[in-house]
């Protein structure tokens, strides 16, 4: 009778994963998972060599996530703005993880940064409000409201400002109408010097 693996690969990328969210990565190491898990590190090694394919497997797992779970929660009914509030509210509501995956880079030169833009690109590709504008209009949109909405999540991460979802909800709505009608952002594309990588992310 074959006996039955107890250390299987989706263990191990649970418990990596909720490591993670818990701790960020001051102290992901092979050990330390295998510590949360009561066993040796051959195990690990044995489905993920080298470390970097079981950080590989916890970004897709936490890009399905946002995309499926945190991105898509319906608050004003708004898809722009609900994308850029739910952004701010998962770093709120996990600020270790937020920063450990959108400030410190433990994936490569801004992979979720350039994960969370191609997001919200796919929404402007079928947002009303916003069809009349031109390519670079629309990249500028969805930048300017990147900047905004980045710019309150680390506030807000850190501890430095409290802030209510209405007061956050006006700011978004503000903006995002001066960008679309008022051209606010005219003097070209702002360049996103990332996203030369897009090609290489999950897709949604």
């Amino acid at each position: 009778m074959v006996r039955k693996k107890e250390i299987t690969r989706e263990r191990i990328l649970t418990t990596a994963y909720e490591l993670v969210v818990t701790q960020g990565f001051a102290n992901f190491t092979a050990r330390s998972v295998a510590h949360a898990i009561n066993c040796s590190t051959q195990p690990l090694y044995q489905e993920f060599r080298p470390m970097a394919n079981l950080k590989h497997a916890i970004l897709l797992k936490l890009q399905l996530y946002l995309s499926n779970d945190v991105f898509k929660q319906v608050i004003t009914e708004d898809k722009m703005i609900d994308m850029a509030l739910n952004y701010i509210n998962f770093a709120e509501k996990n600020p270790q993880l937020y920063r450990a995956v959108f400030m410190e880079d433990h994936f490569g030169v801004n992979t979720m940064h350039d994960f969370t833009y191609n997001y919200g690109r796919q929404i402007m590709a079928e947002y009303a409000p916003a069809q009349q504008l031109s390519t670079a209009a629309s990249e500028n949109v969805i930048t300017g409201m990147w900047v905004i909405a980045q710019g309150i999540a680390s506030l807000v991460s850190s501890g430095f400002i409290t802030i209510s979802e209405k007061q956050t909800i006006n700011l978004l709505q503000a903006a995002l109408y001066d960008f679309i009608h008022n051209d606010r952002l005219e003097d070209g594309t702002i360049t996103v010097n990332s996203l030369h990588t897009l090609d290489q992310l999950t897709k949604i």
